[in-house]
């Protein structure tokens, strides 16, 4: 057996309208269908790459940068280009998304972002095409990134 790609990720949430209007309205993903309590979005690939579900609770957005085993973050690339990340920046203060960190890391330019159940997403830039040539370049330390 061999996986072939990441189809799919799966999030539950407090709330399923606060969460899918985020992940709609804010990241701008495709959303498929909405039946309480769950929501699934595209970002054309497939034919789902989130699934939200309700369970109710209460957000834990201080869970998000805590080192312990578990999720740390989801990636979703954003654009190429380090002009892709410096507009997302700009869209996400002005929409009062709260950003908890930025990084150069050579091959993407991210922006991380808490969503609203606490949990922590990257937004990234393809930045050139170099680790398909040296795939050590995704190793370099992350730089600042400076908008």
């Amino acid at each position: 057996m061999r996986i072939h790609e990441l189809g799919h990720v799966v999030l539950y949430v407090t709330n399923l309208a606060r969460s899918a209007d985020f992940y709609r309205d804010t990241l701008g993903f495709t959303e498929i269908a909405r039946t309480w309590p769950m929501a699934l979005f595209s970002g054309g690939r497939t034919h789902h790459e989130l699934l939200l579900i309700e369970v109710g609770g209460v957000p834990q957005p201080e869970r998000a940068r805590e080192m312990r085993p578990g999720l740390y973050h989801i990636g979703f690339k954003i654009g190429d280009g380090p002009g892709a990340a410096k507009q997302a920046y700009q869209e996400l203060r002005a929409q009062g998304v709260t950003i908890v960190g930025t990084a150069d890391h050579t091959v993407t330019h991210s922006l991380y972002i808490l969503d609203p159940d606490g949990n922590e997403l990257e937004l990234y830039a393809d930045i050139g095409d170099a680790w398909r040539t040296d795939p050590s370049a995704i190793l370099t330390p992350a730089k600042p990134l400076r908008f």
